[in-house]
C-alpha cells in the first residue's frame, strides 16, 4: 500500500518548540515517513505508511505530548472552525478576566507608590487586597502558561510558556512571601505579575487573530465547496448534500449558483466565473461539450451537467490539497530558526539566572535582581522566531493560490527566487497547442472564392481524425459553410485524404503529394515555400486532379505569450524556447517573441538532457511545459512549471503548477517567491534584532549609561511583557501585508 498523507489541526502550541515537541513525538512512531508540524497555521502535516501505523495511533502520539488534535468530523471542516472559535472565545474570557483583575490592581499599586493615596493605602490589609486581585489573574488567566510549561519540561524541552510561567511565578511568589513573613519588610510586585500574564494574554490573542488572517485564502477555497446540488432522477429534480452526488449524475445549476463538481455541460449557455480557480476576473463562456469546475459560479444562464469528478477528486478539492501541502511543508530557510529556537528558550533562562546572580552579588540588592531576571525571562521571545518563516509561507502561498499559482511546497517557493534562467516548452505552453487555420489562397480565382475552396476541403477532411484535418473543419464551421455530402473516403498515410464530394473527387494533403507530372504545383511552388518559412503548415487543395487552393495552418501563439516573456526580461532573466520542430520554423517564432536562446529539433526523450545542459552551465534553470514528454524535463530542473490545463503526468512532477494556461503564470510566480522569500528576511531579521538587542537591555546593560531614559536603564518587566507581546504581532502583520502584494507587475 502507498503512503498515505493527512493534516491534522492541532491546538495548544505555544511557540517554535511546541511544534519541535510534536514533530519529535511523531518521528519516533514507527511507520512515519515525514512530520512536519507548522506552529502559526496550527496543523501537522503527517505522510505514513498505513500498514504499519494507523491515524488512531498518531492522535494518540500528539495527545500523549501535551496537545489536542482536531478530527474533522463527516460535515467537513466545521468541527475543526467549532473547535477555533471555542479556543478563541476562551483567550478573550481568561484576558477579559485578566483585565478585570489587573486593572484595579495595577491603578491601586501605582497611585500608592507615587503618594497619591492617603495613608489607608498603605495599611497591612491592602497587600491582602492586592493578593486577592492577584490570584485569579495568575491562577485563571495564565493557567495555561503552567499547564504548558509542564507538558514542555515533561517532553524534555522548554517552550515560551516556560518562560512566562518562571516571571510572572517569581513577582508573584516573592510578593506572597513578603505578605506572609512580614520581616521581610519588602515591597510587594502583585501588579507586576498580574499585568505581565495579561499583557502577554492580550498579545496572543491578537497574535491568533492576526495569524488566522494569514491562512484566510485555503479558508476562502474551503468556503467555496458548495453544500447542495440540485440532481435529476428520473425527470425529478431534487437537492442532495453535495457528499451524494456520484459519478455521471445530471444536475442543475442555475443563475447566480455554484457549480457543484466537475463536470460537463450537456445542455444550456452561460458565462461562469472561473476567477477562483485561475485568477482571471474575466468570465468564461459555457457551451454544450465544455467543461465545468466545481466552486466556479455560473453568471447568467441556465446549465444543465454532467458530473464528471466528484469529492476529493474534484479541481478545487486538489487546488485545496496542494494548497494544504506547501502550507504544512518547511522552508529550507526555516532550518536555522528552528535550530536556534531549539536552545533559545534553555539559554534565556540560563542568562535571566546569571542576570539575577550578577546584580545580587555586586549591588547586594535582592529585589532589583528579582526585578531584573524577570524582565529578562518576560522580554525574550522565541514565537517571533517561530512564526518568522510559517506565517509569510502561508501568505504567499495563500495569496498564489488566488492568483491560479500552486506551490507544491515552500521548497519551491524558496527555489524560485535564484532562478536566472526560463526554458519553455513551445507547443502547448507558448503556442495553443493545436493548429488553426491563418492563410486561404485561392490558386483560380476565377473558378471559386475562398469560402468554396474551403468548403470542399472541409467536406473531404469531415471524416479525418487528423488535427491538420479537424482544425480545417473547425474553420469551416466558424464560417457558417454547408459541407457537401462525402462519397467514397481514402486516407493516403503520411500525405493527405481524398474523397468524393457531389460527384467530384478532392484531395488535400502535404504538397509533397502532388509533386509529380499529373498534379504539378509549380505555380504555387513560391507562396508555399513563403508559408513554410513563417512557420506554417501548407495543405494543397484539388479538384478532380488540379490544384485549386492553398491552406496554411499554424499552432498560433497564445496572445499573453509575448507580454509573459517581456516582464521575464525585465526581471533579469534568460528566456530559452526548448522544441522539436525544425530549427527555420523555431527561430521564426523566437524572432517574434524576442526570446534569447532557441533549442530546437529536440527529440521528446532528448528534453531532460538539454536542461542537465544547461544546468551544467552553473545556472538555476525553471522548466514550464504541458505534455507527457515534459515531465521528465520539469522533473530535472531545479523548479518545475507545470501548466495546469496540461497532462496529469506534467501536473504530479512540477513544483509549481499554473492553473491557468496563461505563460503571465510565471513571472507572477517568481514575483510571489522573491516577495514571500523577502518578508521571511525581514521577519527573521527583526526577530533576531529584538531578542539580541532588548535582552541585554532588560539584564542592565545600559544601566551604566546615565544619560539614556530611565525606563531603558532600569526596563520594567511590565514594559517588557508588553514588548514580548507586540513582537510577534509585528511579525505577522508584516508577512499580512503580502496578502495585499501585487504580483502581476
Amino acid at each position: 500500500m502507498s503512503d498515505k498523507d493527512i493534516m491534522l489541526p492541532v491546538t495548544g502550541m505555544s511557540c517554535a518548540n511546541c511544534a519541535m515537541n510534536i514533530e519529535r513525538a511523531l518521528r519516533k512512531l514507527r511507520g512515519i515517513k515525514e512530520a512536519n508540524v507548522n506552529f502559526a497555521g496550527e496543523f501537522a502535516s503527517v505522510s505514513f505508511d498505513p500498514d504499519k501505523i494507523q491515524l488512531e495511533d498518531i492522535i494518540l502520539a500528539v495527545k500523549d505530548a501535551g496537545y489536542n488534535v482536531i478530527v474533522p468530523d463527516d460535515t467537513g471542516d466545521d468541527a475543526e472552525q467549532s473547535a477555533r472559535n471555542a479556543e478563541i472565545k476562551d483567550q478573550r474570557k481568561k484576558f477579559f478576566v485578566g483585565v478585570a483583575f489587573a486593572a484595579p490592581l495595577f491603578f491601586l499599586s501605582m497611585s500608592r507608590d507615587l503618594g497619591i493615596l492617603a495613608a489607608w493605602a498603605h495599611g497591612a490589609w491592602v497587600n491582602w487586597l492586592f493578593l486577592c486581585l492577584a490570584t485569579p489573574v495568575q491562577f485563571y488567566t495564565g493557567w495555561d502558561y503552567y499547564r504548558g510549561g509542564w507538558k514542555s519540561i515533561k517532553n524534555k524541552s522548554a517552550n515560551m510558556d516556560v518562560l512566562v510561567a518562571m516571571g510572572s511565578s517569581v513577582a508573584y511568589l516573592y510578593s506572597v512571601a513578603v505578605l506572609l513573613f512580614p520581616l521581610l519588610k519588602g515591597h510587594v510586585y502583585f501588579e507586576t505579575s498580574a499585568v505581565i500574564i495579561t499583557l502577554i494574554r492580550l498579545g496572543k490573542m491578537l497574535e491568533t487573530g492576526t495569524k488566522g488572517r494569514t491562512g484566510g485564502a485555503i479558508r476562502s477555497l474551503i468556503g467555496l465547496r458548495p453544500k447542495k446540488a440540485a440532481i435529476i432522477e428520473n425527470g425529478i429534480e431534487r437537492e442532495v448534500p453535495i457528499v451524494e452526488v456520484k459519478v455521471s449524475d445530471v444536475l442543475v445549476v442555475r443563475p447566480g449558483e455554484s457549480i457543484p463538481v466537475d463536470g460537463k455541460v450537456i445542455d444550456g449557455e452561460s458565462a461562469v466565473d472561473e476567477s477562483m480557480l485561475t485568477g482571471e476576473s474575466v468570465p468564461v463562456d459555457k457551451h454544450p461539450e465544455d467543461n465545468v469546475t466545481g466552486g466556479t459560479i455560473n453568471l447568467n444562464g441556465f446549465l444543465k451537467i454532467e458530473a464528471t469528478r466528484v469529492g476529493k477528486d474534484t479541481a478545487l478539492a486538489r487546488v485545496i490539497r496542494l494548497v494544504q501541502q506547501a502550507q504544512g511543508s518547511k522552508a529550507p530557510v526555516q532550518a536555522m530558526a528552528d535550530r536556534i529556537a531549539a536552545i533559545f528558550v534553555p539559554g534565556v533562562i540560563g542568562l535571566a539566572f546569571f542576570t539575577f546572580a550578577v546584580w545580587w552579588t555586586f549591588t547586594d540588592d535582592f529585589v532589583n535582581a528579582m526585578v531584573r531576571m524577570v524582565s529578562v525571562l518576560v522580554i525574550a521571545c522565541p514565537c517571533a522566531l517561530g512564526l518568522a518563516t510559517p506565517t509569510a509561507v502561508m501568505a504567499g502561498t495563500g495569496l498564489g493560490a488566488k492568483k491560479g499559482i500552486l506551490f507544491k511546497s515552500s521548497q519551491a517557493l524558496e527555489l524560485a527566487t535564484g532562478l536566472d534562467t526560463i526554458i519553455m516548452d513551445k507547443t502547448g505552453t507558448i503556442t495553443h497547442g493545436r493548429h488553426v487555420v491563418t492563410d486561404l489562397i485561392v490558386l483560380n480565382e476565377g473558378l471559386m472564392d475562398e469560402d468554396e475552396m474551403l468548403r470542399i476541403a472541409a467536406s473531404a477532411e469531415k471524416a479525418s481524425e487528423h488535427p491538420l484535418g479537424r482544425a480545417i473543419v473547425s474553420e469551416a464551421d466558424a464560417r457558417g459553410l454547408k459541407l457537401g455530402q462525402i462519397g467514397e473516403f481514402r486516407a493516403v498515410g503520411g500525405l493527405g485524404v481524398q474523397a468524393g464530394i457531389d460527384g467530384d473527387i478532392v484531395m488535400v494533403g502535404k504538397p509533397e503529394w502532388f509533386e509529380g507530372p499529373s498534379l504539378a504545383v509549380s505555380n504555387a511552388a513560391i507562396r508555399i515555400k513563403k508559408l513554410q518559412e513563417e512557420g506554417k503548415t501548407v495543405a494543397v487543395v484539388a479538384l478532380n486532379d488540379s490544384p485549386v487552393g492553398l491552406i496554411a495552418l499554424a499552432d498560433v501563439i497564445r496572445p499573453e505569450s509575448k507580454g509573459a516573456i517581456r516582464q521575464l526580461h525585465e526581471m533579469g532573466l534568460r528566456t530559452v524556447m526548448l522544441t522539436g520542430d525544425n530549427l527555420r520554423t523555431a527561430r521564426k517564432i523566437a524572432s517574434e517573441l524576442d526570446i534569447d536562446e532557441v533549442i530546437a529539433e529536440v527529440r521528446p526523450g532528448e528534453k531532460s538532457q538539454k536542461v542537465h545542459s544547461v544546468q551544467e552551465e552553473g545556472r538555476k534553470v525553471a522548466m514550464v511545459g504541458d505534455g507527457i514528454n515534459d515531465a521528465p524535463a520539469i522533473a530535472q530542473a531545479d523548479v518545475g512549471f507545470a501548466i495546469g490545463t496540461g497532462t496529469d503526468i506534467a501536473i504530479e512532477t512540477g513544483d509549481v503548477i499554473l492553473v491557468s494556461p496563461d505563460l503571465k503564470g510565471v513571472p507572477r510566480a517568481i514575483r510571489l517567491s522573491r516577495a514571500t522569500m523577502k518578508t521571511i528576511r525581514q521577519n527573521l531579521f527583526w526577530a533576531f534584532f529584538y531578542n539580541m538587542a532588548l535582552i541585554p537591555i532588560a539584564a542592565g546593560a545600559l544601566y551604566p549609561i546615565e544619560t539614556l531614559p530611565g525606563f531603558l536603564r532600569h526596563l520594567h518587566p511590565i514594559l517588557a511583557a508588553l514588548a514580548m507581546a507586540m513582537s510577534s504581532i509585528a511579525v505577522v502583520s508584516n508577512s499580512l501585508l503580502l496578502t495585499r502584494k501585487s504580483v502581476d507587475r
